[in-house]
């Protein structure tokens, strides 16, 4: 052997071993997929069989995982729950979340409606849209943060009997956006062309909205692990909520909470932007008030076209400034 042959095969080695390694990671990496897979139908079905014992009926129709090898795929052509002791049911349609190779953590999961609800104390539900979609940056214990979009959002009740079904609510687009911040839980929303149907509201008249706003529940964390069953003992704090409609609009901020007794107590401030396109929406949506509501509202345009205000609640007494609005019932 020549001393020319020796470097050729070095080479030949290295490649050798590279692909060796290449297969080896992509066979761990196959193994790893097929198991997750396997994995996840055998928690859904236990998942399943354990609310069975409780009395509650739960599904995910025909669960398929695909994608292999460049995603994880999860589909349902329904989802179902049902809880007969509670009288609680909800259904949508077909169900489908993917997470790509590059990032594994953050699935995207596109729902389609309608959503069918029926729960105690309200009439049943229907709620569909056009495209609903989720975004989930998963960690542990908790998500870091849960995205919901909509478009062509819509409501009405679904009547179980032969009943026309009542039109509620139409928005062009909505979102929210849940975050743990060590033990409290931020929520950022926002909704565009938000149209409240007449009838289900007495009647009363409401142009078109645009709203948004950022609070953060307090002890959020808890209270997603074990929904409380009172509001009492819970507080809120409201960085932004706001709601307009062409130059009008109302902002509020500031804490809320509710004490053992169920009696409220916050120090709110509002703000208004143009006070009288403010009062005449107000005067529409509350007709036996209106000329109240256009005296006091005439007062504050002398304040300026953008004033604002202290909303103070003391166990449940309320004073606007130092107008007194009355008591609050305890909430429950």
């Amino acid at each position: 052997m020549t001393s020319s042959d020796e470097p050729s095969r070095k080479p030949s080695r290295r490649l050798f071993w590279l692909a060796a390694f290449i297969v080896a990671l992509f066979a761990i990496y196959s193994a790893g997929w097929f198991y997750l897979a396997g994995r996840l139908k055998t928690e859904a079905d236990q998942a399943v069989a354990n609310l069975g014992t409780k009395g509650i009926a739960a599904g995910c129709a025909n669960l398929t995982v695909s994608g292999y090898p460049l995603s994880f795929a999860v589909s349902c052509d329904s989802l179902a729950y049902q809880d007969d002791a509670k009288s609680i049911a909800a259904s949508t349609g077909s169900f489908n979340a993917v997470a790509g190779i590059t990032q594994p953590l953050s699935p995207v999961a596109d729902v389609r409606g309608p959503l069918r609800t029926s729960v105690p104390g309200m009439p049943p539900l229907w709620v569909d849209w056009d495209r609903l979609s989720a975004t989930v940056k998963l960690s542990w214990p908790l998500p870091r943060r849960v995205l919901l979009q909509a478009e062509g959002l819509s409501g009405q009740t679904d009547p179980a009997d032969d009943s026309d079904p009542a039109e509620l609510f139409y928005a062009a687009n909505a979102a929210g956006q849940l975050e743990p911040k060590e033990q409290d839980v931020v929520y950022t929303g926002s909704v565009g062309d938000l149209e409240i149907n007449a009838n289900a509201i007495g009647g009363r008249e409401l142009p078109a909205l645009d709203g948004g706003g950022e609070a953060t529940v307090k002890n959020g964390v808890a209270l997603i692990a074990a929904p409380p069953k009172s509001l009492r003992g819970q507080s809120i704090d409201i960085a932004k909520l706001d709601l307009s409609a062409g130059t009008a609009r109302v902002t509020v901020s500031g804490p809320i909470s509710v004490d053992a007794d169920g009696l409220v107590d916050a120090n709110l401030t509002i703000k208004l932007k143009d006070p009288k396109a403010v009062a005449a929406i107000l005067g529409g949506a509350i007709p036996e008030h209106k000329s109240e509501i256009e005296q006091g509202f005439a007062g504050l345009a002398m304040l300026g076209n953008e004033p604002s205000m202290p909303l103070r609640i003391v166990k449940g007494k309320a004073s606007l400034g130092f107008i007194p609005l009355g008591k609050i019932k305890p909430v429950d």
